[in-house]
């Protein structure tokens, strides 16, 4: 978590696992501090006493008084952070009586219920006593000392005395220990250890020992010095990429968790960041909030919360208003089922209400719960899977370099008879002898395969942060580049999210936007100067009222706030029925009930009791939907009823399909007047309030009106990329099916043979009939939460790689099912983000493409990289076995320092190289690779080979032949040291122009393809190039290479050679995959058989030296090891032992 931040959503404290969550159950080793002990008379669900003794609250009050935090000085406040922590540890109703309740903490934090904190404090007012706000009902308020206005911060003793809902920075780790980390690795402590004592036996025949007059000064301690700095670079430079990468994801994470919460302050409603709550606050709750702070349960209608993030009960918690708890607990009412709790880190399952912040930051439940549990981010299976093949290429090499070593150990106590050397001597050349050896163990070791998806997962995330697609779950950034198949919501997604009115039928009489023509309809300003009042108000009731939309400011304008579709209907009321102020408006009304949207149902209702006294149920929603639950239309003049004839309702049924086919999404709004409330065949929920359900019955159709979403430019060309790119897309939307076709059809989405369904239709299909129809499915419309889920859900059976969106609470569960879940950020709920894996910060379609070509990216990225690496791997350790094996001195053709400066190369600079190369739109000319597909494939294996073919045979002929070829006498030491620089320089340049090779991964021509738009690839070659510039000019003994450097034909050799590589690449790419594919399946097979008979005779080796330690190996070796496989694979991922490769 970065610095200082704290925000929910990213809570991944469960008791139960839930899909692409990245941290791992955590179970307490104490009793839950949320959950009140179980006892015979305390058995409720919620948490609460069934009875709270007045002696029990005195005691706690005392308690309480006692508990003041005496270190608090100058607390104007009645309560201390302590104090208030107990209402939650555990719940406690005796501690909430103690505190005077929900009005009595509120005078304690010297707040208001209604208007909430002033947006003008700095200072509070005045002093407030625990006396004063535990007894507040009594008249010592009034005594209560006020306090000398004073200039300063906003909110200044609020934020001294109980925080800001923020969490101390969480300690980063700290350069040196990254230092410690990198070089904590056994291969390079061998090496150190060996460069040391190297380096002291070439100090020793320096100083130490007697050197005949005239003799030049032996300087072989450089070697093991240059050693030792070569280790200290690689270490450093590791230690740095890693340190970056921290900074990288901290800066993602603080992003990460931004998000606004919904406040009352000085009596308006705004929007301000989670990390601004303060204790105090009056915040709004809704279907799919995840509750940022602790606090107390102020009023609202059928609230449930689900807390089993926080106390492990999976049971929807109903609270209950704190005046209504405190009137209970005072009448001695019994208060099993009583909780006006809100703990931080619930989710809102339903219900709509307000509660009053009690305890914030590091003080809430939340945060003391992160403090205790700040666990790393998993890896990724990618960098699980290269780490294993990074292990497997490693055990080649180490095994390699152990033969090595053995040889040369032969050789050396062979020789030891006729060798004339000093002691000092005889132990450097075994010294020099074990640095070949280990240094040959790192070059090998391919430690930057997980350093390259790293690098390349830090810089696709960051990148796609800046275009619009925040990264929650690393491993989706993988996945996503494999997606086979997008299941997108419509509003907001495929459209811009910009709704306005522009059609409308209400009783006999319509209206059509001002932009548009009808021969039926009235140009909407004529036509909304002959409402009558009495519809006027009916109409303001049905769109003011039943809305949890809000007004709020926008670039210094006045605006509303909320879901699209009620803005679009409040914009049309402002503009058109004289709607001034909506809070005002609502003042004015007395709400008796608020029921929230119904996904179900798809429809939202209020509850207004009207003058006369009577009750108005006003209903909105899918038209299609509603029409079935009226049974009477409303003349707009008059407002009188009359019954729905067939024909009248074939006729809406008709305008509802004219709409939809013009792209309107369908409003209903409906009413029923009833005498008394609750009406007297009222069904009731477990809580004990109306069902809304019951309700949907002999319903009054006001009428109906058109909300226009354009399609969002630039979505069908979008789409058209992710056909290309051989990823299928599916609208899934609640829109009715004229509506989805006629907007997927604009988008691209529905083409000529594909299949439109209804959700209910689709969810009656069994398991078979659904796979049969999904390869032609292309919308889903009228679709439930449910259905999405299903959909997914049997896609991913299918063998598909899904990626879908959601933006409701309900569309959690196709979020998690998904293989890719993104949320919206800006119309989706806190639990929608919280299950997916990806957030589309401006909620656009486009941006999902985006995402797309960065996962391709990534994962291209990593096999750049692994091409590269394994060309160098291979020939680096072929020429220092042969060439250390052929020498009568036993040196390798590259000393040591120079396979560490090789490898310092192709770990990490080539890392940093091919791991920031940004994608194209090229990268989606090609189908997705799929799940099984290898790592290296077919193209891949053949430019490794034809790579290392040309470059060993350079190599082999510069050592073997080049002093005949060149003119040298090598009998000369000078000019045997020219000819070794002149092959290293060779070297290191073959792996210069290989880099740019490595750019691309297919068959095609143009490695500079997009080059331009990567300066860092370009910067880390001109640092390449200046280095070994450098090195070959000043490198001197520390590199054993000519002093003053080589000549410039010796450079025009070393370039020429090296640049032969990029023409010769061409031609490899000539070759048909085909042809090299029955090649390897030719000649590769005797390897495959000694490689396979080698594995299982070390392993039976292995088992009967561990027999005693290892049983179970033993006795699987006795079964029948079978070695790991080494096949060729093609581009397509056909196999056979002849036709597929892969290494791992």
């Amino acid at each position: 978590m970065e610095a200082g931040k704290l925000a929910p959503p990213t809570l991944h404290v469960h008791t139960r696992q839930r899909a692409l969550s990245e941290a791992d159950t955590v179970t307490s080793q104490t009793s839950n501090p949320f959950l009140t002990p179980v006892s015979p008379s305390n058995t409720s669900t919620s948490g609460a006493s069934t009875v709270v003794d007045d002696s029990e609250v005195t005691l706690i009050r005392q308690e309480l008084q006692n508990d003041a935090d005496s270190t608090m000085s100058d607390n104007p406040f009645a309560f201390t952070p302590s104090q208030l922590n107990k209402l939650l540890s555990p719940k406690s109703l005796a501690t909430f009586q103690a505190l005077g309740g929900v009005e009595g903490i509120a005078i304690g934090l010297q707040t208001d219920l209604h208007s909430g904190l002033g947006v003008d404090e700095t200072t509070a007012p005045r002093n407030v006593s625990f006396e004063e706000a535990a007894n507040p009902h009594s008249l010592t308020k009034e005594n209560g000392s006020n306090r000398s206005p004073k200039s300063g911060q906003p909110f200044e003793d609020r934020i001294r005395m109980h925080g800001r809902n923020t969490l101390p920075p969480k300690k980063a780790t700290s350069l040196l220990r990254l230092i410690w980390n990198a070089y904590n690795d056994t291969v390079l402590i061998i090496l150190t250890v060996a460069a040391a004592i190297s380096l002291a036996l070439g100090l020793y025949e320096t100083f130490g020992a007697e050197h005949p007059p005239g003799s030049p000064t032996p300087v072989d301690w450089v070697e093991g010095l240059a050693i030792c700095i070569a280790i200290i670079i690689v270490v450093l430079v590791t230690a740095l990429n890693d340190w970056q990468k921290e900074q990288a994801f901290a800066r993602l994470n603080a992003k990460k968790e931004q998000r606004d919460i919904k406040v009352t302050r000085s009596g308006r409603i705004a929007l301000i960041s989670v990390y601004d709550v303060l204790v105090g606050d009056i915040i709004h709750l809704e279907p799919g909030d995840v509750i940022p702070v602790d606090g107390v349960f102020v009023d609202g209608c059928d609230v449930k919360c689900d807390e089993s993030s926080a106390t492990g009960e999976s049971d929807a918690i109903r609270k209950t208003p704190g005046a209504a708890v405190t009137k209970a607990l005072q009448s001695g009412q019994c208060t099993k089922h009583l909780d006006p709790f809100i703990i931080s880190g619930a989710k809102v399952l339903e219900g709509v209400g307000t509660f009053m912040a009690t305890s914030v930051g590091v003080n809430s439940s939340f945060g003391r719960i992160m403090m205790s549990v700040r666990a790393d981010v998993d890896p990724t299976p990618l960098q699980e899977k290269l780490s294993g093949l990074a292990m497997a290429i490693a055990k080649i090499g180490t095994s390699a370099a152990g033969l090595l070593f053995f040889v040369l150990l032969f050789r050396f106590v062979a020789g030891l008879s006729g060798d004339n050397r000093t002691p000092t001597e005889k132990g450097s050349a075994f010294m020099d002898i074990l640095i070949v050896a280990v240094t040959i163990i790192v070059v090998a070791v391919p430690e930057g395969l997980p350093l390259a998806v790293t690098l390349a997962l830090a810089f696709a995330t960051t990148k796609m942060l800046k275009e619009n697609n925040l990264v929650r779950v690393l491993r989706a950034c993988e996945t996503m580049g494999n997606a086979t198949t997008i299941c997108s919501d419509k509003t907001g997604t495929l459209t811009t999210n910009k709704m306005t009115v522009v059609a409308g039928t209400f009783g006999l009489t319509g209206f059509v936007h001002s932009d548009m023509q009808s021969e039926k309809a009235q140009p909407i300003s004529s036509w909304a100067s002959a409402v009558t009042p009495a519809t006027k108000e009916l109409l303001i009731q049905s769109i003011a009222i039943n809305s949890t939309a809000f007004e709020g400011e926008e670039e210094g304008r006045p605006t509303f706030v909320g879901s699209k579709t009620e803005t679009a209907l409040l914009q049309l009321a402002k503009e058109h029925f004289g709607l001034l102020s909506l809070s005002q408006t609502r003042d004015d009304e007395q709400v008796v009930h608020m029921f929230p949207f119904d996904s179900a149902k798809k429809c939202m209702g209020a509850v207004i009791k009207q003058r006369n006294g009577s009750y108005r149920l006003v209903v909105k929603g899918a038209s299609e939907i509603l029409l079935e639950f009226a049974t009477t239309w409303a003349q707009f003049e008059t407002l009188e009823t009359e019954p729905i004839t067939g024909a009248y309702r074939q006729s809406l049924i008709d305008t509802i399909n004219e709409y939809a086919s013009r792209s309107l999404r369908t409003i209903a709004l409906l009413y029923h007047d009833f005498q008394q409330w609750p009406p007297a065949n009222a069904e009731y929920t477990e809580g004990g309030s109306v069902d809304f359900g019951p309700l949907l019955h002999d319903l009054t159709f006001l009428g109906v009106v058109g909300i226009q979403d354009p399609v969002r430019p630039g979505v069908p060309d979008a789409v058209r990329k992710a056909q290309r790119a051989g990823v299928t897309v599916r609208m899934v939307t609640g829109d009715n099916m004229q509506t989805a076709r006629a907007i997927a059809s604009e988008c691209l989405i529905h083409t000529k043979g594909g299949l439109v369904m209804e959700g209910p239709e689709f969810r009656r299909l069994s398991d078979e009939e659904m796979d049969k129809i999904l390869p032609r499915l292309q919308v889903l419309a009228r679709s439930s939460p449910e259905d999405k889920r299903i959909l997914v859900t049997r896609l991913k059976a299918l063998g598909e790689i899904v990626a879908v969106t959601g933006d409701g609470t309900n569309d959690a569960p196709a979020l998690k099912a998904s293989n890719i879940g993104f949320s919206m950020g800006i119309s989706g709920t806190e639990v929608a983000k919280e299950a997916s894996a990806i957030v589309l910060m401006d909620d656009n379609f486009a941006s999902i493409i985006t995402a797309l070509k960065w996962g391709r990216a990534v994962n291209d990225a990593v096999q750049k990289f692994l091409q590269f690496q394994i060309t160098v791997n291979i020939t680096a350790v072929i020429l220092a076995f042969v060439t250390a094996v052929y020498d009568a001195e036993m040196k390798p053709v590259l000393r040591a320092v120079q396979l560490l400066w090789v490898n310092l190369i192709m770990d990490t600079f080539a890392a940093l190289a091919l791991a920031t190369d940004p994608p194209t739109d090229k990268i989606l000319d090609r189908a997705p690779q799929g799940r099984d597909k290898p790592l290296i494939t077919t193209t891949m294996w053949k430019q490794i080979t034809g790579q290392n073919m040309y470059k060993l045979t350079v190599i082999f002929v510069l050592y073997f032949a080049g002093g005949s070829i060149l003119g040298y006498d090598l009998s000369d030491a000078n000019k045997q040291l020219e000819l070794d620089t002149l092959i290293f320089n060779t070297f290191v340049w073959m792996q210069i122009f290989n880099i740019f090779n490595n750019r691309r991964l297919d068959n095609k021509l143009n490695v500079f393809e997009g080059i331009f738009r990567n300066w860092f690839f370009i910067g880390i070659v001109f640092l390449i190039i200046g280095l070994q510039v450098a090195i070959i000019f000043v490198g001197g003994r520390p590199f054993q290479i000519k002093p003053g450097g080589i000549d410039g034909i010796q450079w025009a050799i070393s370039i020429v050679l090296g640049s032969i590589c990029m023409p010769w690449a061409v031609v490899i790419k000539y070759v048909p995959d085909a042809w090299f594919a029955a090649f390897v399946a030719f000649f590769g097979t005797p390897f495959v058989l000694v490689y396979r008979w080698c594995y299982e005779a070390a392993s039976r080796l292995r088992a009967a030296l561990f027999k005693k330690r290892r049983k179970a190996e033993a006795s699987h070796v006795e079964a029948g090891v079978v070695a790991p496989a080494i096949v060729v694979v093609d581009n397509e991922g056909t196999s056979s032992h002849g036709k597929r490769e892969s290494m791992a």
